[in-house]
């Protein structure tokens, strides 16, 4: 039954020094060099101590799992050769934006134009996951209902606790440096693929935009390929980490197409509510509580995540993902990045042993 949903996953690493720990411009001589090896699955990024990859289309989550490794273990091998190190952490612990380089390109430097300051202190790292669809109006239909498990699954991934030496109190800063953008954020509902396509025109007639790349928000039907395309979360410290993100959403889609194909279909709830669940993500992560809008009340994250598990259940063996959706527990009883980075710093009080901590979980 689920054989349309496979998997594309977009990782953002940090290029750094590998002395002062600090961002640090490649000049694009690791995407060069890692043209020579893995093709097309890596490109510059807006600011050049960026680094960003891409999976090839998986079928499966294993595919998807030895994809990504082989990226991570690609890119961090070519950066210790030329120099560098390699870290994945939704925000660096100390360095200024200020100093960070933009990629020499036409398009960004028209962002710049357009976006002044808020682009230039977008120093954050993601992670995106395409779930592929059999048509663009199923994949409206997944993405209208699937908004709502944004928060849960973002707090799994919260990794940016710190933002320029500072201690933020978010477990995802990365989040409220976004926030900056425009067309960000969950996205409303949608009544067709037709209402969703006018909103695009509208934009681009408007010249509000120039493509419908420019629509930023943490789900969107993607503009070009059939698939759901989940931006909400940090990237993840780890490779298993990235996977059961990943396994997540590949599962919230098959559940939400099995509710479909019996004529069921999950609540649809309002854009504004769904913020208020994501905002209680950034800022506590698993450790807070997110809002039960059936029952209209707060509920420990965890325990929701919990219920998450046990609505995806009846799917995850036929996507023959449930050893990846059982890695969730070890997230919720070890903690997130966020959590294992704060911990660092309060044995260490040091932003230095905060970021090698990174480093060294890359390639976990």
């Amino acid at each position: 039954m689920f054989t349309a949903f496979t998997l594309g996953i977009e990782e953002e690493y940090m290029v750094l020094d590998p002395t002062t720990r600090e961002l640090k411009s490649h000049e694009q001589k690791i995407v060069e060099q890692a043209h020579k090896v893995i093709k097309d699955q890596v490109k510059a990024e807006f600011h050049q101590a960026v680094v960003e990859v891409g999976t090839q289309i998986c079928a499966n989550i294993s595919e998807a799992r030895e994809d990504v490794a082989l990226l991570r273990r690609t890119i961090a091998q070519i950066a210790g050769d030329l120099g560098f190190s390699i870290g994945a952490s939704g925000t660096h612990p100390f360095s200024k934006w200020e100093k960070q380089l933009i990629t020499d390109h036409p398009r960004y430097f028209e962002i710049v134009n357009e976006m002044q300051d808020a682009a230039r202190s977008n120093l954050i790292f993601g992670l995106h996951v395409h779930v592929g669809m059999e048509n663009r109006e199923m994949a409206l239909h997944i993405a209208n209902s699937a908004r709502y498990f944004l928060p849960h699954i973002f707090a799994l991934s919260t990794n940016s606790p710190f933002w320029e030496g500072r201690n933020t109190g978010f477990k995802s800063f990365r989040t409220k440096v976004f926030d900056k953008f425009p067309r960000t954020g969950i996205p409303d509902y949608f009544a067709s693929i037709e209402e969703y396509d006018n909103y695009i025109k509208l934009l681009v007639k408007t010249n509000c935009i120039d493509n419908a790349k420019k629509v930023w928000w943490d789900l969107r039907v993607h503009p070009f390929f059939n698939t759901v395309e989940f931006r909400v979360c940090d990237i993840p410290l780890t490779v298993e980490e990235t996977i059961t993100v990943a396994g997540l959403f590949q599962a919230v889609c098959a559940k939400i197409y099995k509710l479909r194909m019996q004529n069921l279909n999950f609540i649809i709830y309002n854009r504004a509510l769904i913020n208020e669940n994501k905002w209680r993500a950034s800022r506590y992560g698993i450790d807070g509580h997110l809002i039960d809008f059936g029952k209209e009340i707060e509920v420990n994250t965890r325990a929701l995540i919990y219920e998450l598990l046990d609505f995806v259940d009846d799917v995850v063996d036929e996507l023959d993902s449930r050893p990846v959706i059982q890695n969730t527990i070890h997230l919720l009883e070890n903690g997130t990045g966020a959590d294992r980075q704060l911990q660092v710093y309060a044995e260490t009080g040091d932003m230095v042993a905060v970021t090698d901590f990174i480093q060294s979980q890359f390639l976990v």
